[in-house]
């Protein structure tokens, strides 16, 4: 079943288990072994060269420090170690390419996995979710764990080789002093993982505040024309600014917390460093140690030291990555409740162009209560043009919906040509259906793309005869760049009546016998809905048409009229029929087409 949105934000489960939420990141990295493997290789170069440096001032003090001693003797150990400079200089740019490339390669990859999975579902899932959160989750969490995958990482991973391999030399310079230091180290990393969890915690709610955020500028800026007009600026500047100031709570305790973190590793761990110098130094003055070695081993603490204090830090990031891998991974792994069955029915071909519903009853998930349709029935004939109307909540959209298979009924059959659409493929199913909607979807792209939407493949000469016949080719060969118009979002540069003739073009493209359309003309200018009202007439000619009618022309050109009222047909029949019975029909049309009569 398709997550909830109280799904989606359900709390987070306890630290340790949703480390592995990383496993998804590591599941699109290992993808590219060549420039994983560079990316060790040079890891281990960096981390071994950087070891290196306190063995050659161990060597240099023990060495170059004595009374007579020639200075010429100690210049190989200072060859030695501009080599290793140069070595881990060039092993750090390699190190910084390769996790860099993968890091950018990897988000990339989740991105459009997520994005095609996205594209699998069925609109009622997003009916559910807010797709503002869905987009942060492709661009901050993502971001997130492009950081984690070319930084983070690979800060841990130098580290640890660090770290570990440090402490092998400081057991190999002085046992007993090593000793005290590995016994100090656990007692400060299990302080500062009991704050790792509430890091977590504080994390994944910031994340949720930042998304909240980008819902509401979303749909203030979207709907900023009504905003204005009603005067509400004020109120939806007051909004955004107590979201705003949710998230800096939120963040506040989150950057407390790891300030706190902070102050511990700096404390702790620098205060052990400094008694265990102290227990140094008076190993050298009693001679049980020289001077080079402890100087490498001060050096090499430092190191060490250093190293663990950033795993810490790299902990918290770990951990608030696994909050963004796992958001990513919920999106992944969502399944269509709509798809193709194992061994889908053909369709007959050539299409037939027939639609009929029988005795299907159907709710909307987020209305259970409520039938939209109960124990419909009605069948179109292949070229006829009904029109359904009824008032607001009869279920005439939800034809549409059932046709297209964005739903399945919960009793009863869908079929197109005869074939029921549950045992279709969907693709197949719609790709014989050509859609109108009410509301125009114009994308924020060239008017060529816009058109292409109906036959990706269609020639210039296709998409002007389809643009004429829609009555759109002259205010198209008007922009400023013709079908390479840039339209603006939502196509803020057509008028209402361009973009509903850019919505009829895009179908005549289409050319499918099967024609939804749920007409809207009524918020037009009497020169546009003409123009408009022609080519809807064009584009139903000689095809099966399912009409939601808005105007009274349309429904009196239907050879049928079906009129609907809670989901089930009152009446059927012609325009005069209907209006010499002065039944539902008859007092809609008084009413909702009085004007247009």
């Amino acid at each position: 079943m398709a997550t909830s949105a109280a799904t989606l934000a359900s709390p987070p489960k306890p630290p340790a288990k949703k480390l592995s939420s990383l496993l998804i990141v590591w599941r699109f990295t290992r993808a590219y072994p060549l420039q994983l493997a560079g990316a060790v290789v040079a890891l281990i170069v960096a981390a071994t060269a950087t070891l290196y440096v306190p063995r050659t001032f161990q060597l240099v003090v023990d060495n170059g420090f004595a009374g007579g001693t020639d200075p010429a003797s100690i210049a190989p150990y200072f060859h030695r170690l501009l080599i290793v400079v140069g070595i881990l200089a060039l092993a750090t740019a390699g190190r910084f390419y390769f996790v860099s490339w993968l890091a950018e390669r990897t988000v990339a990859d989740m991105r459009n996995a997520v994005h095609r999975n996205l594209l699998r579902l069925a609109p009622k899932w997003f009916e559910e979710n807010r797709p503002s959160e869905i987009a942060s989750r492709l661009t901050a969490d993502t971001a997130i764990v492009e950081q984690i995958v070319g930084s983070t990482v690979s800060v841990a991973l130098r580290n640890v080789l660090v770290g570990f391999g440090g402490l092998a030399y400081l057991f190999a310079l002085s046992p007993k002093i090593a000793l005290y230091l590995v016994v100090g180290i656990p007692i400060v990393i299990l302080p500062i993982m009991a704050l790792g969890a509430r890091v977590r915690r504080l994390s994944r709610s910031s994340q949720d505040r930042v998304a909240d955020i980008g819902t509401i500028a979303s749909e203030t800026l979207g709907a900023m024309k009504i905003v204005q007009a009603f005067g509400q600026e004020s109120r939806e500047a007051d909004r955004f600014k107590t979201a705003v100031d949710r998230s800096f709570v939120t963040a506040k305790a989150r950057f407390a917390t790891r300030a706190l973190m902070t102050a511990l590793v700096i404390g702790l761990l620098f205060g052990a460093v400094t008694l265990i110098i102290w227990e140094a130094v008076s190993d050298v003055a009693s001679g049980r140690t020289t001077g080079g070695s402890i100087t490498a081993f001060v050096i090499t603490a430092g190191l060490v030291t250093g190293s663990f204090g950033a795993l810490i830090e790299v902990y918290g990031d770990l951990l608030r990555a696994s909050g963004a891998a796992a958001r990513l991974a919920e999106l992944l792994s969502e399944q269509p409740d709509i798809a193709a069955p194992a061994n889908p029915v053909a369709l007959p071909n050539p299409s037939v162009g027939r639609v009929a519903f029988d005795h299907v009853t159907f709710r909307y998930p987020t209305r259970p209560e409520v039938a939209a349709l109960a124990d419909f029935t009605l069948s179109v004939e292949s070229g006829e043009t009904v029109a359904v109307v009824g008032p607001s909540g009869a279920g005439k959209s939800t034809l549409f919906q059932l046709v297209q298979r964005f739903y399945d009924p919960d009793q009863g059959k869908v079929l197109v040509d005869g074939v029921p659409v549950i045992a279709a493929d969907p693709a197949d199913v719609r790709g014989r259906i050509a859609m109108v909607p009410q509301e125009t979807v114009i994308f924020a792209a060239s008017a060529r793309d816009n058109l292409r939407y109906g036959k990706w493949e269609a020639s210039d000469e296709e998409l002007w005869r389809a643009a004429a016949d829609a009555n759109a080719a002259d205010f198209l060969r008007a922009l400023p760049e013709g079908l390479d118009t840039f339209l603006g979002e939502g196509g803020a540069r057509l008028s209402g009546g361009q973009r509903q003739r850019l919505a009829i073009a895009r179908a005549l493209l289409r050319d499918a016998p099967i024609l939804l359309l749920d007409e809207a003309t009524s918020a037009l200018d009497a020169e546009s809905e003409r123009l408009v009202q022609d080519a809807l007439e064009r584009l139903m000619r000689d095809r099966t048409t399912l009409v939601i009618a808005h105007r009274l022309a349309t429904v009196r050109a239907a050879q049928r009229i079906v009129v609907m009222d809670e989901g089930r047909i009152v009446e059927m029949g012609s325009h005069a029929e209907l209006i010499a019975r002065g039944g539902l029909y008859a007092r809609l049309a008084s009413l909702q087409f009085s004007e247009a009569a």
